[in-house]
């Protein structure tokens, strides 16, 4: 019996743990340890007699592992002082095993440079390292800390700041083994006065080692931090850390992608190169992709500190937060990496943006060094992604943030959503080889002005997908809405007009025009636009919608201009049709087209506006210019009243022909100067034809045309319905139409 307990004894230092025995007979047998180092509680490997019930092994585990060890999801294990993996040995948890740790700080798991740990959880079954305390909290116990060979910028043969093992060397590729799916709680017990433990600890850890599908949840101190090394780190979500979420630093030269964090103390991510010597090498160098922060935190998104290092984020989603940087004065290295291009962060949105959002608090010269953008994050921008499902705990499945911004270009597939309220901050670019999907029932406010419209680049595509019961509306985010708050909508194509090919459109600084008639720069149907018209330049004002060379191939109906402060839409050239439009309370002309226009339009009704109903021309520069703007228009309705009467034939006018076309208390106007010798050519030439033109509650006094040249015959007056009703709102205006 002595010798037995002498055994039982000699196994717990090393890091196995004690068998004992239920039953008639608790002696075991010949070995008291499972002879294949597989710590499973019962009678697998371990002679327990033939009277003895299946073996039930002791939960306890600290000391030193020295040979290949598993450990057993059936036992819910106790961590009660240091457990370290010894260097050529290795530890292996299966699926769904519960370690908790009752030993305070001098409870923790610890991997030797050399040795290796498997944690081989699923999404069904992660394996969860906590608190064992009856109340747990933060900072109940140390963490995991893992050290590896690979290169650090603290050189080589270095000693961990916590669990005091030596990590870093050569060897990039090292291989510390496979942590999947694992959770940690209650971390961050205060090792020293300036030492705590973090969630998970990375200390020189290869690119040979898996590491993914990590959640440090309610840590005191870091979550997540790589210390040097080169391991990727994919997957990972801190919650309700302490300090920072996530922390990289020592020449860390890994990459990161799908990082959810939320709820933490300082920093969502700190950055930096070496705390002792920023300009250290190797440099911390990273790429990072599909990252959120949810906020408030208190060193904003991203601090960049210490030499920063090399820095590329894409797809950076934040809500409630500022991208912060926090470069400090003292910080040189850092500010001259940023000034060299050194950080760059493409896509950056912000979601819920605090009162008095300071993008970033960096002062220099270089302010171009984050771009915003459409950003889904981690996968559902502030929402918990899909791929946390199930083995995480403490993420919000709400939904997606109620309000974001929208700012920045969009180069690939990007769809926005109806339950969010979109902030229209600054220029919106779909650029081109870009698609932006808007579904019904989406809302967009712009508030940055001038600065602030949506835009699709020759190539591009946007697909407005409203509905008559859920149209999609891009409005005012002012508090009190009035013409003029933000640009509009400018949509660029690549169908022929009369001012030449890759020309630049007059707003936006955006090429347009080609030779290619079905261009198709999307769909658009069931749009409201409001409140647009911001001036661009002395002479040069957004308008609702401006389409320029828009190509045939492009579906344009059910679109509705409100209050704008210039005209309500505009056709530059091009050959799209313009089908059931409405333009109410335009500053200036309600439709307009020019420049070669060669799409035709049917249902347009129009009213409240200031200058002529439709303003139609060929070319400004140019009377004569080819191709000659030539539509059939159909089914339109024009209220008065207006100062340039419902139709303005200007600069050349083109080749008309309208049919049904209503108009209530407004002359015809037409409106052919003395100076425009090409119009009067047309007129004279009959290429313009009106009939039936029907004149409701006539304007008084009323002229229905100004034109005097000899051709008076281009009007044919008869009763017609106009865009449905006459001056009543159409029918087909119904439920996404408003201000009639």
């Amino acid at each position: 019996m002595r010798k037995i307990l002498f055994t039982l004894m000699l196994t717990f230092a090393t890091g196995a743990f004690v068998v004992s025995c239920n039953g008639d007979d608790d002696t075991p047998g010949s070995s008291s340890t499972c002879s294949d180092g597989v710590q499973n509680g019962n009678e697998t490997g371990v002679d327990c007699g033939g009277s003895c019930n299946p073996c039930t092994a002791n939960s306890e585990l600290t000391g030193d592992v020295t040979e290949n060890t598993t450990l057993d999801a059936t036992i819910e294990y106790q961590l009660t002082g240091a457990y370290v993996v010894k260097s050529g040995s290795t530890l292996t948890i299966p699926a769904g095993t519960v370690i908790k740790a009752v030993g305070g700080t001098a409870a923790y798991i610890a991997v030797e440079r050399g040795a290796q740990i498997f944690v081989n959880g699923t999404s069904a079954s992660p394996v969860v390292m906590t608190s064992g305390a009856a109340n747990p909290a933060p900072g109940d116990w140390g963490g995991l800390v893992i050290c590896g060979d690979a290169p650090t910028n603290k050189g080589s043969n270095v000693t961990s700041e916590v669990a005091d093992l030596t990590y870093g060397g050569t060897n990039a590729t090292d291989n510390s083994g496979s942590v999947r799916y694992l959770r940690v709680e209650y971390t961050g017990a205060t090792f020293s006065n300036d030492k705590e433990f973090n969630g998970v600890s990375l200390f020189g850890v290869g690119s040979g080692t898996t590491f993914e599908f990590v959640q440090s949840h309610n840590g005191g101190d870091d979550g997540i931090e790589f210390f040097g090394g080169t391991v990727a780190g994919e997957n990972l979500v801190s919650t309700n850390s302490g300090d920072d979420s996530i922390d990289f630093a020592d020449g860390w030269a890994g990459t990161g992608e799908n990082w959810y964090i939320a709820g933490g103390a300082k920093a969502g991510i700190e950055g930096s190169n070496n705390g002792d010597d920023g300009d250290a090498t190797p440099v911390t160098t990273t790429t990072l992709s599909n990252i959120t922060v949810v906020g408030p935190v208190t060193e904003g998104a991203l601090f960049f500190k210490e030499g920063g290092g090399n820095f590329t984020i894409t797809n950076f989603y934040t809500s409630n937060v500022d991208l912060g940087i926090n470069v400090k004065d003292t910080d040189a290295q850092a500010a001259v990496r940023i000034e060299n291009g050194d950080l760059t962060i493409t896509d950056i949105q912000f979601a819920n943006a605090p009162t008095g959002l300071d993008a970033t608090n960096y002062t220099g010269t270089n302010q171009t060094f984050f771009t915003e953008g459409i950003a889904t994050g981690a996968g559902n921008g502030a929402a918990s992604p899909a791929w946390a499902a199930g083995w995480t705990v403490g993420l919000d499945n709400s939904g997606p943030a109620s309000s974001e911004n929208l700012a920045g270009e969009v180069n690939g597939t990007v769809t926005l959503s109806a339950t969010v309220e979109y902030n229209l901050t600054s220029a919106f670019v779909v650029k081109d080889g870009g698609s932006l999907t808007i579904p019904a029932g989406t809302t967009i406010k712009a508030t940055g002005g001038t600065a602030a419209y949506i835009a699709v680049a020759r190539g591009g595509q946007i697909f407005v997908n409203g509905t008559a019961a859920s149209p999609v509306v891009m409005t005012s985010g002012a508090a009190t809405p009035a013409p003029g708050d933000w640009g509009g909508l400018v949509i660029c194509g690549d169908a022929p007009t009369n001012k030449g090919s890759n020309v630049t459109s007059e707003v936006a600084d955006l090429i347009y025009g080609g030779t290619n008639a079905t261009d198709n720069s999307g769909s658009i149907r069931y749009l409201r636009v409001e409140y647009t018209g911001a001036t661009f330049s002395n002479d040069k004002e957004f308008n609702g919608v401006s389409l320029f060379g828009v190509g045939s191939g492009t579906t344009f109906e059910f679109v509705q201009s409100l209050n704008g402060g210039d005209d309500g839409i505009e056709f530059f050239g091009g050959t799209v049709t313009g089908n059931n439009l409405v333009s109410i309370g335009s500053g200036d002309d309600s439709i307009d087209f020019a420049d070669g226009w060669a799409g035709n339009g049917s249902n347009w009704y129009i009213s409240k506006g200031a200058k002529a109903g439709i303003e139609g021309s060929n070319n400004g520069d140019d009377g004569d210019a080819m191709p000659v703007t030539t539509t059939t228009l159909s089914n339109i309705t024009v209220v008065g009243p207006v100062t340039e009467g419902a139709l303005f034939f200007k600069e050349g006018g083109g080749n008309f022909t309208i049919t049904n076309f209503f108009t209530s208390n407004v002359d015809l106007g037409v409106n052919v100067k003395d100076t425009d010798a090409q119009a009067a050519v047309r007129l004279e030439a009959n290429n313009l034809s009106i009939n039936p033109m029907q004149f409701d509650s006539p304007a008084t006094p009323f002229n229905q045309t100004n034109y005097t040249g000899v051709n008076q015959t281009f009007i044919t007056v008869g009763d017609n319905t106009g865009a449905g009703n006459g001056a009543d709102a159409p029918d087909w205006a119904n439920g996404w139409a408003i201000g009639f």
